[in-house]
């Protein structure tokens, strides 16, 4: 691995703030869902990413990126944006904001799928049991995800957030490196936001009807998770590779269920956490790597004096 592809205590940093944002989403987003529609939530959100975006791109001169990116970038913000924000609210209005982030935690391992299948990269015995223990788990989480212990339809649209949220980090990656880290996520916020449009028609009349606190609730979405989080994870992201960063996801349930029980009283239920202790540790297994052996050494202390 190249040293620009190792974490540095820059990115663990980013990684931190970009986790520590995500992961209070989940319990913004069920608070604001009390006055507005998932899509409104969805459009708001992805409203006030942009304009932070464009701002930003204003102040710092950043150019748009490169115009034969422009349709893969389009479409990366449709469906890792647009699509993942609009199946995560719809899901929300049904299941806990907690349980949500646990299904979330399936990312890490879809990226690796994503990546291989992308990169054509063999997929080994510990991954693909790893994913099957996360499966598992997902399945545990699904059945408690109604108020009784049945299953529940609507958490599978988490699993749609998952896929399209591993396709957004493989496919930017590549554009990082003839783009400028803030154009191409800008540029995805753009799009994004344009494909939410016409699901948040009512915003306007929303707002006027919402307390002060469900709007509260919106701007900080946009504004932390969003513009910060975002931003935060890509710059994480350019300087790792995706499956590094996206394994730092693992502690986000925990974070989430904390909050939600916190600020909305969502207390877990056992087989909650049953569920999610198993698909965590699913998803670690799956993108467990080994330790290099020890003839790899002197390969490693060559390398060193060349930097050098």
């Amino acid at each position: 691995m190249d040293t620009a592809e190792r974490l540095d205590s820059r990115a663990l940093v980013l990684i931190a703030i970009a986790l520590l944002t995500w992961s209070s989403a989940y319990a913004a987003i069920a608070y604001a869902l009390a006055s507005f529609t998932p899509g409104e939530v969805a459009l708001a959100r992805l409203a006030i990413g942009s304009l932070c975006f464009g701002v930003l791109m204003l102040v710092r001169r950043t150019p748009l990126p490169q115009r034969r990116d422009w349709p893969q970038l389009a479409l990366l913000g449709v469906l890792g944006l647009t699509v993942y924000h609009l199946a995560l609210n719809h899901a929300e209005t049904r299941i806990a904001s907690g349980t949500a982030a646990i299904l979330i935690s399936l990312v890490p391992a879809a990226t690796a799928a994503v990546s291989a299948i992308w990169l054509r990269e063999r997929l080994s015995t510990r991954t693909l049991a790893g994913l099957g223990i996360a499966l598992i788990g997902v399945v545990m989480v699904v059945l408690a995800s109604g108020k009784q212990v049945k299953f529940e339809p609507m958490a599978a649209l988490v699993l749609i957030s998952v896929v399209v949220s591993a396709i957004y980090f493989v496919g930017q990656k590549p554009l990082f490196v003839r783009n400028n880290m803030i154009g191409v996520t800008s540029f995805t916020f753009f799009a994004g936001t344009l494909g939410a449009l016409p699901f948040g028609l009512h915003l306007p009349q929303a707002l006027v009807a919402a307390p002060w606190s469900h709007i509260a609730a919106l701007v900080w979405l946009g504004l932390a998770p969003t513009f910060v989080g975002y931003l935060a994870w890509n710059a994480a992201l350019r300087r790792a590779s995706a499956s590094q960063v996206s394994s730092f996801i693992y502690f986000s349930p925990p974070i989430a269920v904390l909050i939600g029980w916190l600020w909305l009283d969502e207390k877990p239920g056992w087989l909650t956490l049953v569920g999610g202790a198993i698909t965590v540790s699913g998803v670690v297994l799956a993108n467990a790597r080994r330790r290099a052996i020890l003839p790899a050494a002197p390969m490693l202390e060559a390398e060193t004096c060349e930097q050098h």
